[in-house]
């Protein structure tokens, strides 16, 4: 039998979320529906509803939440009834040739779900799910295999951050950079991921840690959660960071932004032989230049980093650990808590660069 629930569904690029009836199906095999306790509002949501990434229309956006399973279709094998659990957007198939060599975060068929409908409005219009996941709703149909249980001692609000910016974070620093203590860092850009790159630099023992944003209002929260310096983003914020350390530029820079000037300002800001991990979504329009001598001259490394560049099944419960030690503040990053109806502020928000994480509470 079909659920009906409230939604924000997009119906166009750059058009606000509409809150409407959204009727789910029962779920499928291999399939589960969870009822959602929590959501942030994520970055990339933003880059989906402004077209900066690829989305059909009509579609539930929202993609770091968490939930209780309510539902279990036909085949779903390890997952119980009244489970709390973290909704993964990117399910690895533990097949393909990615998934084979140790790289579950590049998995060949990890965004299939987004592919197709999911869901309907009142009147029989298809609806997708933005990532796989649809988590601005009151429920949604994943996977089974979308599932992470929620690790005990976590808060189940903030528990959405493991989800996304959290797991993303973490893995930036301890997987794909492998940021080593004593090693100087910068990051750029403090929205949610941002502040998760810069917890985690601070665990992993970077000094100095240097935060940049465009907004001066952040520079107490991201002194609180671990940044020895602060700098106000402008053109000369290469030359601050390198007077910083030593003259040399950072040992590691992290972009969290997604645009190619702040990527240029990373590199630059990056000593000979430091390493730029490129954590923000950006435009597939917006290039970055560099020159043939600057590339072997520097002997920078340039890297991407998907969605922590590791596995949520292993990292969720690694990052649980930090949180339930004290280390990492998931509840720190969150600031402005709303109910569905502020979802749109809340882009609105990001569009203006301002806050770190909104938390789209359900039932609250």
């Amino acid at each position: 039998m079909s659920t009906t629930v409230r939604a924000a569904v997009f119906h166009t690029t750059d058009a606000p979320p509409e809150i409407r009836p959204l009727v789910l199906p029962d779920p499928g095999p291999g399939q589960v529906r969870v009822r959602m306790a929590a959501a942030g509002v994520c970055h990339s949501d933003l880059s989906l509803s402004d077209g900066t990434l690829a989305q059909s229309w009509p579609a539930v956006l929202g993609h770091e939440g968490v939930g209780t399973v309510e539902a279990l279709g036909p085949d779903v094998e390890g997952v119980a009834l009244g489970r709390q659990a973290i909704l993964n957007w990117a399910p690895a198939c533990r097949a393909c040739w990615f998934c084979r060599q140790d790289e579950p975060h590049l998995c060949a068929h990890a965004l299939d779900g987004a592919l197709t409908p999911y869901a309907a409005l009142t009147d029989g219009t298809p609806v997708y799910a933005g990532l796989g996941t649809g988590a601005f709703a009151e429920a949604t149909i994943v996977p089974a295999t979308a599932l992470v249980p929620l690790p005990d001692g976590i808060d189940p609000a903030a528990a959405a951050l493991l989800g996304c910016a959290a797991l993303t974070g973490w893995g930036a620093v301890h997987n794909a950079a492998a940021l080593r203590r004593g090693r100087s860092a910068v990051v750029l850009g403090l929205g949610g991921v941002g502040l998760s790159v810069l917890q985690a630099a601070r665990i992993a023992g970077a000094d100095p840690l240097i935060a940049v944003d465009v907004s001066p209002e952040k520079e107490e929260l991201a002194r609180s959660l671990g940044a020895t310096d602060f700098l106000v983003a402008d053109g000369s914020t290469h030359r601050a960071v390198r007077a910083l350390t030593g003259g040399r530029g950072a040992d590691h820079a992290f972009e969290v932004v997604g645009r190619s000037e702040v990527v240029r300002t990373a590199w630059n800001s990056t000593r000979r032989g430091g390493t730029v991990t490129v954590v923000g979504v950006g435009s597939a329009e917006d290039r970055v230049s560099f020159s043939a001598l600057e590339l072997f001259h520097q002997g920078r490394t340039l890297q991407g980093c998907v969605y922590g560049s590791g596995d949520p099944d292993r990292d969720i419960p690694l990052v649980a650990e930090a949180v339930r030690a004290g280390d990492l503040r998931l509840s720190a990053m969150v600031t402005d808590e709303i109910s569905l109806e502020g979802v749109p502020e809340a882009f609105e928000r990001m569009r203006r660069g301002r806050g770190g994480r909104s938390l789209v509470r359900f039932g609250a």
